[in-house]
């Protein structure tokens, strides 16, 4: 192979699945580039080093396919994305276009599903966003064990799938889970939504003990949140982790800023671990917020997915697979409209 040539994929070589080594960066590099060109939101598939970095440091994890010559065929990544830091994403996931048809991307999922992160003690839980403008992602995190517990509503532009051309407007996914390493512990449930979320939590692969939240919000602790804002999304994304009796200014003041920076999805996440977490929902629930559903361990204890749109919902163009996740949108839809109610009444 002369200097500068790139090198070729031969489909009929075998293919290993295995964890990242270095001098795969190179190859995942090549790969996101000949599928996405240097389109693909995070920046750190298109620079070796970093991606280097961020496997050492444990922000990601890379999971690769690759000929016996090197050659990266196809990666499966996790990487954090969640307050708690042992709660891993899943996701950021590409094949070559010459082994699509060879199982590399079920080969790499089963493999890192079920033979690596079992392994790896720093990963106590898993999700994945599966997009509802199609139901196969759907379908695979259930083959794999995963429970959906939320759906957030119109949370991608439908620009961003504007090369295969699967979307004509926003689009939803729903959040599924898989537990590694159990940590029962107690959650308190808001009264407004006990009903919705006694369901959800039945189906869950880990304990809960589960109460009424009949507290007050503490007068003696201050609210303390950080917003994170994508602005290509026009996505904003709030992490409650403590909620005082300021938490209704405090969240007006985010909402502006997110506002300001046109945000028109906002999702609030609130933890479930205090008996406060019914006062906190109520606040959000007069400013026009409905539920998205819980996020197991998404600060530790779990958390509760609370949103509110500046765009339409597009429910009629939401594809689900299975029948839970189905019931998860009923729920979602229930009180979208009764936040609708809600905004209206505040109006007048």
């Amino acid at each position: 192979m002369m200097a500068g040539d790139e090198p070729q994929v031969t489909v009929e070589q075998e293919f290993e699945v295995g964890p990242f080594r270095p001098e795969d960066a190179p190859g995942i590099v090549r790969l996101f580039e000949s599928v996405y060109g240097q389109g693909y939101p995070i920046k750190v598939f298109y620079d070796a080093e970093a991606l280097k970095k961020a496997n050492e440091t444990g922000e990601y994890y890379s999971i690769v396919a690759r000929t016996p010559t090197g050659l990266v065929v196809g990666v499966q990544h996790l990487f954090r994305s969640a307050p708690y830091p042992s709660l891993y994403e899943t996701g950021a996931g590409l094949v070559s276009r010459e082994y699509r048809q060879f199982g590399a991307n079920k080969r790499m999922l089963d493999y890192a599903y079920n033979q690596w992160v079992p392994k790896q003690r720093g990963i106590e839980q898993v999700f994945g966003e599966p997009v509802c403008n199609h139901p196969f992602m759907q379908m695979v995190v259930n083959r794999f064990g995963y429970t959906e517990t939320a759906l957030e509503v119109a949370l991608m532009p439908a620009e961003a799938y504007a090369r295969e051309q699967s979307a004509h407007g926003r689009v939803a996914a729903l959040q599924a889970f898989r537990t590694y390493k159990p940590k029962p512990h107690t959650l308190y449930l808001p009264e407004a939504y006990e009903k919705e979320l006694r369901y959800i939590y039945a189906a869950t692969d880990d304990a809960r003990t589960l109460k009424l939240a009949d507290k007050q919000l503490p007068v003696d602790e201050p609210s303390q949140g950080n917003m994170s804002v994508f602005h290509s999304a026009g996505l904003a994304r709030i992490a409650m982790h403590n909620t005082g009796s300021d938490f209704n200014d405090h969240i007006a003041a985010l909402e502006e800023s997110a506002v300001a920076q046109k945000a028109v999805v906002i999702q609030v996440w609130l933890r479930l671990g205090v008996p406060w977490a019914g006062s906190a929902v109520d606040i959000l629930r007069r400013k026009g917020y409905f539920l998205g559903g819980a996020l197991p361990r998404w600060f530790d204890e779990d958390g509760l997915l609370m949103q509110k749109l500046f765009v339409e919902p597009g429910f009629d163009s939401i594809v689900l697979h299975s029948d839970r996740s189905k019931e998860i949108l009923g729920i979602v839809m229930n009180d979208w409209r009764r936040s609708i109610e809600s905004r209206h009444s505040a109006a007048h």
